[in-house]
């Protein structure tokens, strides 16, 4: 089968809009917790929110695009640009050789949220235009037609999980050659009234901030934002004289079957299990986890006993960070800023640290990195990184990256 390259990555999150800013934020261990006014407040037990205060779509999109999308296929439109740019992709490449796959939990709930209280409250017309608005697949469709794409494209959503599943599948099509190049990631913005109170009710946001894995953490900062990746056949990449950022190695899935909302440990172990085995790698030592790492008490717990299911008494040496301790959990589109955070980390050799978290619970027994990021010594031989996603309804998706 064939090794399939990354070539370009482009985001939209709470630290920064693209992939400069991004790593910058993630060096300095800056968050992009913002506080809610006090309206947005009342009635909830959190006052903190993980938002992308400074994206200004009207200078970054076209006025046709501004009328079709909402702000979450707003967030793909722009990563994809900077993703696809970075990548150099030759327009000579046949359209329909290249796939469109992005992972979306939640669809354009901006466009379907005030549609639905005008037509509750006053009866009023709902907008011609909220259910392209408002479908799933919006940032999909938006950025296949953006870019002339008619390969295969499609949506997955399966929660926190959607962006890694999303990435594993586009791995998978470029890998086996159904594809030449994949455009692949995920986006969601769901940063509603609705939204964070049904959040609100389940009691798993911080009141204060995300502190995965540490000892007095007390729940997930809820966010938004956008990542993109191209992938591409490495030779290919090679051969055209592409800059290679890193390397999709495996990738591995699984599900818990046991409960909609708690998580399990054996189906995350299985997930790592079978990501490892799809690269070939079982036995190589793993550098870095960039872990799910939602700070909440059943979360990081289960995570920690699933990881030293999978890796036993090398555990202990594995470097382990979650980088939601400062761009927040973005939902569907997490596993694909956390994808881009491990390509970068593998990149440039430097592992980001767990913001927010100065004292890490002795009971997970992790070697969790905190206060700064963590260098890890270039070798001749390749590093192999995972990142796991693990969603709600016991959904699991890890993917096993590879420096090159």
């Amino acid at each position: 089968m064939r090794r399939v390259a990354i070539t370009g990555m482009g985001c939209v999150t709470p630290i920064g809009i693209g992939t400069e800013r991004f790593l910058r934020s993630l060096r300095e261990g800056r968050d992009g917790f913002v506080p809610l006014s006090d309206q947005e407040r009342v009635g909830l037990n959190f006052s903190y929110t993980a938002r992308v205060d400074d994206f200004q779509p009207d200078k970054l999109l076209t006025p046709d695009q501004m009328l079709l999308s909402e702000r979450s296929s707003q967030f793909a439109l722009v990563a994809a640009h900077e993703a696809i740019t970075q990548s150099g992709l030759p327009a000579t490449l046949d359209g329909s050789r290249i796939a469109v796959v992005f992972g979306c939990s939640a669809g354009g709930r901006l466009a379907e949220e005030p549609a639905l209280e005008k037509l509750y409250t006053q009866g009023a017309r709902v907008h011609p235009l909220t259910v392209p608005r408002a479908m799933a697949n919006a940032g999909t469709s938006l950025v296949s037609m953006e870019h002339g794409i008619t390969g295969p494209a499609y949506t997955v959503s399966t929660a926190c999980a959607s962006a890694t599943h999303a990435i594993g599948q586009a791995f998978h099509m470029v890998r086996s050659g159904m594809v030449d190049a994949a455009i692949t990631g995920g986006h969601d913005a769901t940063l509603t009234f609705g939204f964070l109170r049904a959040w609100n009710s389940l009691r798993v946001v911080s009141p204060t901030f995300c502190r995965p894995f540490a000892k007095d953490r007390d729940g997930m900062t809820l966010g938004e934002g956008s990542a993109v990746l191209v992938l591409e056949e490495m030779e290919s990449a090679v051969r055209r004289g592409a800059q290679v950022l890193g390397e999709i190695a495996g990738f591995g899935m699984s599900s818990d079957a046991r409960h909609i909302t708690q998580p399990s440990p054996g189906g995350p172990a299985a997930a790592m299990r079978s990501a490892l085995l799809d690269c070939g790698e079982l036995r190589a030592p793993v550098r870095y986890i960039n872990a799910h790492g939602t700070g909440t008490i059943a979360n990081d717990g289960t995570e920690a006993e699933a990881i030293h299911m999978v890796f036993a008494e090398e555990t202990g040496r594995i470097p382990v960070s979650s980088t939601k301790s400062m761009h927040g959990h973005a939902m569907g589109a997490s596993g694909a800023l956390e994808a881009v955070a491990t390509v970068l980390a593998l990149q440039y050799g430097e592992l980001p640290h767990t913001a927010h978290a100065s004292e890490i619970d002795p009971e997970l027994g992790l070697d969790v990195i905190t206060g700064e990021p963590r260098r890890i010594e270039r070798t001749s031989e390749p590093v192999l990184a995972l990142s796991n996603s693990f969603a709600f309804g016991g959904l699991n998706a890890v993917l096993a990256f590879r420096s090159v």
